[in-house]
């Protein structure tokens, strides 16, 4: 079978989302359609469409007269999201913990320890975009995309969330929590691993400084970063 090969838009929309969850991009930066294209070497029509897309993945605001910007999550959307997340992730570890396998638990553990590699060489980036991927590795190993797609926009604007809000040293307390979820997982222990599920995206929540100020950044550092 050939490989299918993204569209302009669908480029577009995969980087300006990785530059996003990666926190390379923060909230409130302002996304210039002619320096998106130049970048791109793209038609600003190609990157309208692309934006737009991520504006219907709550990613980008757009605001009339004004363009295009990163999205800066409100503190009721914030609690929204992660109001989802607790409903949607109890299930899928109830689920994950009933169908564990060796090789399932195997994947989750090697990602862990990448997680751990990346905070104790405090790779913010790479830390929080694995820290993010842990719950949608979750979904794509039980072999279920819907769900996986779901989180993956959830944790995305979850990444937002954390970038505007977070406070220092909840990256390292969430890599461990993840640890112990594994564990509970490995166990088939469902009850526990729910509950372990449940308690990490509570204290997730609680690590957020709602009255801190939104950072800016630099949309060509950001990109140049990818």
């Amino acid at each position: 079978m050939p490989t299918v090969q993204p569209t302009a838009t669908a480029v577009i929309v995969r980087e300006l989302t990785q530059a996003i969850a990666g926190h390379r991009l923060q909230p409130g930066t302002k996304l210039a359609e002619q320096r998106l294209a130049d970048h791109f070497g793209v038609s600003r029509t190609i990157v309208r469409q692309a934006l737009h897309q991520l504006a219907q993945n709550r990613l980008v605001t757009l605001e009339p007269a004004r363009g295009a910007f990163v999205a800066a999550p409100t503190v009721e959307e914030a609690r929204q999201v992660f109001a989802v997340r607790r409903m949607l992730e109890a299930e899928m570890t109830r689920g994950f913990a009933r169908e564990a396998t060796p090789a399932r638990i195997k994947a989750l553990r090697d990602h862990v320890a990448r997680e751990k590699a990346a905070v104790d060489a405090q790779d913010t980036a790479e830390g929080i975009a694995l820290l993010g991927d842990f719950h949608v590795r979750m979904a794509e190993l039980m072999g279920n995309e819907v769900l996986a797609q779901i989180l993956r926009d959830l944790i995305s604007r979850s990444s937002l969330i954390t970038l505007m809000y977070q406070r220092a040293g909840a990256a390292r307390h969430s890599q461990e929590e993840h640890v112990e979820i594994v564990r509970a997982l490995a166990a088939r222990d469902a009850a526990k691993a729910v509950k372990l599920m449940q308690d990490h995206l509570d204290h997730v929540e609680a690590s957020l400084a709602f009255d801190r100020p939104p950072p800016t950044h630099d949309i060509a550092q950001a990109l140049a970063a990818a």
